[in-house]
């Protein structure tokens, strides 16, 4: 069940914020989080019943472990524990990819059923993982199974994150009989469900119709077609992961449950390191408190330094998804880390403007090897992209025939569909993001108000045709 899906909006949604608020003013103080965590079970199932049980099934196993880990600390627990979740996870995002590979390296073929992926498996996997490490150090004192499923489950974060921290989410579902949140939380939470919609459906799903064609057979396309997709999907990745982050901490909101932030506009960052902070922020957040600090962080001097920096994304790269495109491109960001760590090292500085452009133009080149079918796809667009593979333009642009570069019509863009793209670009780079809008809104306008209407009717022409989120394949 996709948030941006008339299923989701007029039924699933509606019904499920009336039942908590019905089930939470009873006498039982676990009936609304008892409610909660069974709505967040049902639309789980909704994608395919069959996964419910493995779902129960890493709940069980993680509670148990956190409970033996609560009572008596024990890395022998601890590892067996982290050990079963990532040979689960393995298993199913994995164990295709180790098949295909063999095969490619042994020329030799053998029957194989594909393994489906789990949809949220890398997220309740993750949130899970966390909490068996702070049980571990002795900072859980959560003990009610009931919150601990609903820690988990909880429907807006379930699919697609952000990945939870128990310190920021059991408080809050402890504290939550009888609450009623605010006319401002709900506005907050009305806010960013609307815009987040509108991004996805009217902004992000339209670029797309510049970017799959062009992924789909880059041996067809030419320089302009390249730039044109490569723009493109560093534009559509963002406005659809931003919807996604903004509509799921909204929904939360309007339960009365703040989700932590997830995305703070990105390319507005003016480095690498920035651009982790705010990108994908409860993964950054993740892989630095269980990762990076762990295999010594910034405590064993320089080198070790860079080196677990780098091993850090590639572990991150990993995580995104089975194949060698998302490993390349772990690699490239860590590699991108370990430059500027050693820049910032040296005492080298650049401009504000120059910074910020360099960015976003190696997160883009980076973007388009996590977008790519294949590792020789990503090379050809690259290769195109800087006139490597010849310059080749589009009809349009019928004032190059004088000057001996070939024109064709291109069988995607004008070429001018840059010129719109350029103009988002700009505005995500230099603009407030949802956040700091609302901060700005302190007092109810009319303007405010038909801005949202006009949103929300905008996106109702598009809403039949809905598309999964990008982060629903992680």
């Amino acid at each position: 069940m996709l948030f941006n899906s008339i299923e989701f909006l007029l039924i699933f949604l509606p019904l499920s914020l009336a039942g908590f608020y019905w089930f939470n003013s009873r006498n039982s103080q676990q009936a609304g989080v008892a409610f909660l965590a069974a709505a967040s079970l049902v639309f789980f199932a909704y994608w395919d019943g069959r996964y419910i049980l493995l779902l129960a099934g890493s709940m069980a196993w993680n509670w148990w472990v956190a409970r033996g880990l609560m009572k008596s600390p024990s890395k022998r627990l601890l590892a067996l524990g982290i050990g079963g979740d990532l040979l689960i996870l393995g298993y199913f995002k994995y164990a295709n990819f180790f098949v295909e590979t063999a095969q490619q390296v042994s020329g030799s073929h053998w029957a194989w059923e594909q393994v489906v992926l789990p949809i949220g498996i890398s997220f309740f996997t993750f949130t899970q993982i966390a909490f068996l490490v702070d049980a571990y150090k002795g900072e859980v004192k959560e003990r009610g199974g009931l919150n601990y499923i609903l820690f988990v489950t909880f429907f807006p974060h379930l699919i697609a994150g952000p990945i939870l921290h128990h310190k920021e989410m059991m408080p809050q579902f402890a504290a939550i009989h009888g609450k009623r949140p605010d006319g401002r939380t709900v506005g907050y939470g009305l806010f960013l469900l609307i815009v987040g919609l509108f991004k996805k459906i009217v902004i992000a799903d339209n670029l797309a119709k510049y970017v799959d064609p062009v992924f789909a057979n880059v041996q067809a396309m030419e320089i302009l077609d390249a730039w044109t997709a490569t723009v493109g999907y560093t534009l559509q990745l963002y406005f659809d992961f931003s919807a996604y982050s903004e509509m799921a901490m909204g929904i939360g909101l309007l339960f009365g449950i703040k989700l932590p932030m997830n995305f703070n506009s990105p390319y507005r960052a003016k480095d690498i390191s920035e651009f982790w902070k705010r990108w994908h922020m409860t993964l950054s957040r993740f892989l630095r408190d269980y990762v990076y600090i762990p295999m010594g962080g910034s405590r064993s001097g320089f080198h070790r330094t860079l080196f677990t920096l780098w091993m850090t994304m590639f572990i991150g790269g990993i995580w995104h998804g089975a194949g060698w495109t998302f490993i390349v491109w772990g690699v490239m960001h860590g590699t991108m880390l370990v430059v500027h760590r050693c820049w910032r090292e040296a005492g080298m500085k650049m401009p504000d403007w120059a910074g910020q452009a360099l960015t976003l133009f190696c997160v883009a080149m980076a973007w388009v090897v996590f977008r790519a079918h294949s590792l020789d796809d990503a090379v050809l667009m690259w290769r195109k992209m800087f006139g490597l593979e010849g310059v080749v333009l589009p009809a349009a642009f019928r004032g190059f025939e004088t000057s001996g570069i070939k024109v064709v019509l291109s069988p995607v863009i004008t070429g001018m569909e840059l010129a719109y793209m350029s103009a988002l670009l700009a505005f995500v780079m230099t603009q407030k993001n949802v956040h700091e809008a609302w901060e700005g809104m302190k007092v109810p306008r009319k303007r405010y108000a038909a801005a949202m209407v006009s949103m929300a009717t905008a996106s109702m022409f598009y809403v039949n045709a809905t598309s999964s989120f990008a982060y629903f394949n992680f």
